[in-house]
C-alpha cells in the first residue's frame, strides 16, 4: 500500500516518536507525556484528505484509526477518545487519536495550543513506547 514517494512531513517527524508501521499507515508517539497520544500519516504520497484515497484505504486507515483507539483506551483509562484529521497546520494527511481525561492539562479544550508540551524523559519514553509496541503488535 505504500507509496513509493511517500515521505513525511518535516514538522511530524521532528515532533513524534516513531512506534512502526501498520499496513497502511506510520504509526508515531506524540512527544507530549501530558496525553495518550498517537498519530497516524497513512504512507500515501501527496495526500491532504480522507476523500483522496481510495476507499480500500479508507477503510484500512478507519481500522487502524480503530486499533489505536482501543489501545489508548485500555492502557491509559481514557474518559474520553479525541480523533481528529485537522491538516490546517501540516496538510498531510494524519489522524491524532489522543487519551483524555476529565481534569487533563487541557480539559475540556482540544490540546493543541494549551500549555507548554511536556516532552518524555528517555527513561519515560523507552517504557511508553515498548508499552505502546506490544499493545499494537508492532516490532521494536
Amino acid at each position: 500500500m505504500t507509496h513509493p514517494t511517500f515521505a513525511l512531513d518535516a514538522r511530524l517527524a521532528a515532533d513524534t516518536h516513531l512506534l512502526g508501521d501498520f499496513a497502511l499507515s506510520r504509526v508515531l508517539l506524540m512527544d507530549d507525556a501530558r496525553f495518550g497520544w498517537i498519530i497516524l500519516v497513512p504512507r500515501v504520497a501527496d495526500v491532504r484528505e480522507l476523500i483522496e484515497l481510495p476507499r480500500a484505504d479508507q477503510h484500512a486507515l478507519l481500522e487502524e484509526i480503530n486499533r489505536c483507539a482501543h489501545v489508548l483506551h485500555a492502557l491509559d483509562r481514557a474518559d474520553k477518545l479525541n480523533v481528529a484529521a485537522l491538516g490546517n497546520v501540516v496538510p498531510q494527511l494524519h489522524v491524532h487519536v489522543i487519551a483524555r481525561h476529565v481534569g487533563d492539562a487541557a480539559w475540556p479544550r482540544p490540546v493543541w495550543g494549551v500549555g507548554e508540551r511536556e516532552l518524555f524523559t528517555p527513561p519515560k519514553l523507552a517504557t511508553r513506547l515498548r508499552e505502546l509496541r506490544t499493545a499494537l503488535h508492532l516490532p521494536a
